[in-house]
């Protein structure tokens, strides 16, 4: 399922444990593969994600100033451009359909659940280095990656084909590709072969799995605006 995503990212989530299908398998997600999800539950959902995406976008952002060489800046410069300039419009065109407008998106209210994840990974990178980071941020990248391929691609008239077969698509598997290609370039620049008996790869299978753990708490929200 998760051929082409490295070899750094299968490592941490198989230290995560049931937390990672916990998360990757949650009632939200079942919901949208069935086709079952409560529409309200859903376009909360994405409002609280637009806000969300805006975090992660600073947070790449960040990485930027935490990379070391050239090859990761533009690696993360090129996410914040498809979180930006792409992601986005997704959440907008949905949003659009049932009578909000972008301006009600970024005005939105934070939910505590969006605000404990977003800020977790902004203080990895403050606080932390670049693969702290990295580490925070791997699980809504490839996460999304792996519910994609389980649950789609769906045909047209599926009521969740365009969220489904975005994060099903060739485009969006290519990010994750990418991305894990980033990760492992920067274990290895960093931990060298044996990253795995270094010190450093606790704390990062720490920082992983805590994320994968609000990732699981963000889909409880998501869920609760069905209610």
């Amino acid at each position: 399922m998760t051929q082409g995503y490295g070899v750094t990212f299968p490592r941490l989530r198989d230290a995560a444990g049931t937390v990672w299908q916990d998360y990757t398998h949650h009632a939200f997600v079942e919901g949208l593969r069935e086709g079952t999800l409560p529409h309200k539950a859903f376009l909360g959902y994405l409002v609280q994600d637009y806000v969300f995406l805006i975090h992660f976008a600073r947070a790449w952002a960040l990485a930027v100033t935490k990379a070391d060489a050239l090859e990761e800046m533009r690696a993360c410069a090129a996410t914040v451009n498809a979180l930006v300039n792409h992601e986005l419009s997704l959440h907008v065109k949905t949003c659009a359909e049932a009578g909000l407008s972008e301006a009600d998106l970024y005005s939105a209210e934070e939910h505590p659940a969006n605000l404990a994840y977003t800020r977790y990974v902004l203080d990895a990178g403050h606080s932390g280095n670049f693969l702290d980071l990295l580490a925070a941020l791997a699980p809504c990248v490839m996460g999304y990656g792996e519910i994609g391929t389980r649950v789609g691609p769906v045909a047209a008239d599926h009521p969740y084909a365009e969220w489904i077969n975005t994060y099903a698509g060739d485009a969006y598997q290519q990010v994750c590709g990418d991305a894990g290609a980033l990760f492992d370039g920067a274990v290895a620049r960093r931990l060298g072969a044996g990253a795995q008996s270094t010190p450093g790869w606790a704390r990062l299978c720490q920082r992983f799995t805590t994320a994968t753990r609000l990732e699981v708490s963000f889909w409880d929200m998501g869920l609760s605006f069905g209610h």
